[in-house]
């Protein structure tokens, strides 16, 4: 199961994930994280990732969809950071031209 709150203040937005990040949920998360940016204002919106205990394949991809989309991620523990930071050099924005 994963669970999907927002939580708002006046800088920022917080979808807090906790939970299985895994094939039935991913697509939940498109759709909470398309939600979560409507209506932003001059706030950031942040994709917590605290309690997060599993991410598959489809969560990975799910994840790598939102930060080519711009998603700026907080995460806590070994196993997501290390999730995330293999996500981050996979992602588009950190792909270089080669001819630069």
């Amino acid at each position: 199961m994963l669970r999907i709150s927002v939580v708002d203040s006046a800088k920022k937005r917080r979808v807090i994930l906790e939970g299985k990040l895994i094939a039935p949920w991913a697509a939940e998360l498109r759709i909470a994280f398309e939600r979560a940016k409507a209506g932003l204002g001059d706030r950031k919106l942040v994709i917590e990732m605290k309690q997060v205990t599993t991410i598959g394949q489809e969560g990975e991809d799910a994840i790598l969809e939102l930060m080519n989309a711009g998603a700026r991620f907080h995460c806590d523990g070994v196993f997501t950071k290390h999730v995330l930071r293999h996500l981050t050099c996979r992602s588009n924005k950190n792909v270089r031209d080669p001819k630069s």
